[in-house]
């Protein structure tokens, strides 16, 4: 299956990054028909994830890692709900990453996050990670320009260690804009049951919309690689969003050619009375 044009919202290695030519919506070229049809393919989809994690769990020979990055609201904890619904919880595993706490700020800052990628066999999925690194310190002047430059390149060799181990690695920027922003952070603040999510940086952050907009061009740019791709994920629309990621889910563990493991009896030998 293929109805979406991944292809389209990967970042090239080695080119300039300009979110100005990625899209927050689905693409106008969908008709009212098309749309009819996206909870039928998400479930088709989650099928298929589903069987492909069962065959990645049991052969325990490959990992696979999903970052998710975004503005607030931009739907992190929306998609790892929607996407995992049908897949079993055995040998997938969600990581949030929030503000370091003294022991992680006293370690390099890959310290935290190394200990909770992929173990062969399994699926993870990082809600923020070693991203924030090189985008709120340099949004608030916390790191130089130079200090960011050298974290970039830490992380490029670390998802490249991370690849040579057998992690499959895909980077979703969930590409949401500042009016659709505006909207959901207005649902939050009207919903007493929301009200929890709602914190002081989500004002302060969105004050610094272009110079967030700004640093992730960078570390997309500087980190998109034949092996740890970024995709530009069109986010205004919860449905199509889940819709991609599903989807590219489905095309990276394909890609992967996994395979089940031998029976470790001979099943031949043995009957049920």
């Amino acid at each position: 299956m293929n109805t979406l044009d991944l292809h389209a919202c990967r970042v090239k290695p080695d080119t300039v990054m300009d979110f100005s030519a990625y899209s927050t919506t689905p693409p106008d070229a969908l008709t009212q028909e098309d749309i009819t049809h996206w909870p039928e393919l998400l479930h088709d989809l989650a099928e298929q994830l589903n069987r492909l994690q069962t065959i990645l769990h049991a052969g325990q020979s490959r990992g696979l890692l999903l970052v998710l990055q975004g503005m607030d609201t931009a739907g992190k904890d929306g998609c790892i709900r929607s996407v995992f619904t049908h897949v079993s919880p055995l040998g997938v595993r969600a990581e949030a990453f929030g503000v370091p706490h003294e022991l992680e700020q006293r370690h390099d800052f890959l310290w935290r996050v190394h200990a909770k990628t992929p173990a062969l066999g399994e699926m993870v999925i990082f809600n923020r990670s070693h991203y924030e690194d090189v985008l709120v310190p340099v949004v608030h002047g916390d790191i130089s320009e130079e200090d960011c430059t050298k974290r970039l390149d830490h992380i490029r060799h670390f998802e490249s260690l991370l690849h040579d181990a057998g992690v499959a690695i895909v980077k979703c920027y969930l590409h949401i804009s500042k009016q659709e922003q505006k909207k959901r952070l207005q649902v939050r603040m009207d919903d007493p049951l929301k009200h929890w999510k709602v914190q002081a940086s989500d004002f302060e952050d969105r004050k610094n919309w272009h110079a967030f907009m700004h640093a992730y061009e960078h570390a997309l740019q500087a980190t998109s690689t034949e092996h740890a791709p970024w995709y530009v994920v069109p986010a205004d629309s919860k449905a199509y969003r889940d819709l991609f990621v599903s989807e590219l889910l489905v095309h990276t563990l394909e890609s992967m050619k996994l395979v089940m493991p031998q029976p470790k009896l001979k099943l031949s030998d043995y009957t049920l009375r």
